[in-house]
């Protein structure tokens, strides 16, 4: 089983890629979020999920585990192939998914082409208890770019709220540019 490949990037598509690992070129397919998260450099690391079929072996690409944890949760629903698995992760990112499966978003999940309100269903209900296990990286669910409120949950988790509360907490505060770390948790105090 191959579980990752770390090598150089030699052909990027959105729905697809070929890296070259010790002379020997991979075709990897991949969703829309692992491509726009790849960076323009040439060696990059991908994390893998290898498919055995009759007819063929396919390799499924991933940027982060958190994203191959998903497409393994969401390939595991009867109905729901690999193709259809990595559709899913490109119409809506990891985070995106569990939170529409956590609170029984059926719209969300039926938003996604090839997917029906019964599919969607069957999703929510096989996989709610499992999604929720799913550790997602502070860094996905909160950009980079909005140190504020990074630092702000970082704070909440060390005064000893539960992480996934006090990013909910955070993401109800209506928040501008302008609000310091302060503003934020104190807005977030109040809804926990």
């Amino acid at each position: 089983m191959i579980t990752h490949l770390n090598g150089r990037l030699i052909e990027k598509n959105p729905t697809s890629l070929v890296i070259e690992c010790a002379g020997v070129g991979y075709e990897v397919k991949i969703s829309l979020h692992t491509f726009s998260a790849l960076s323009a450099d040439e060696n990059i690391k991908l994390f893998t999920q290898q498919i055995f079929r009759e007819d063929a072996q396919l390799l499924f690409g991933f940027f982060s585990k958190e994203e191959r944890q998903m497409f393994n949760q969401l390939i595991s629903v009867s109905g729901i192939g690999p193709n259809t698995g990595i559709l899913m992760l490109s119409s809506l990112t990891p985070e995106e998914i569990a939170h529409a499966i956590q609170t029984a978003d059926v719209q969300t999940i039926k938003s996604i082409k090839g997917i029906g309100v019964k599919t969607a269903e069957r999703l929510i209900i096989d996989l709610r208890d499992k999604v929720a296990k799913i550790e997602f990286s502070l860094e996905n669910i909160f950009s980079k770019n909005n140190t504020k409120r990074f630092e702000a949950l970082t704070a909440l988790v060390a005064l000893g709220f539960d992480r996934k509360s006090a990013e909910k907490a955070l993401e109800k505060t209506a928040s501008s540019d302008e609000d310091s770390i302060e503003m934020l948790i104190k807005g977030a105090l109040k809804i926990l």
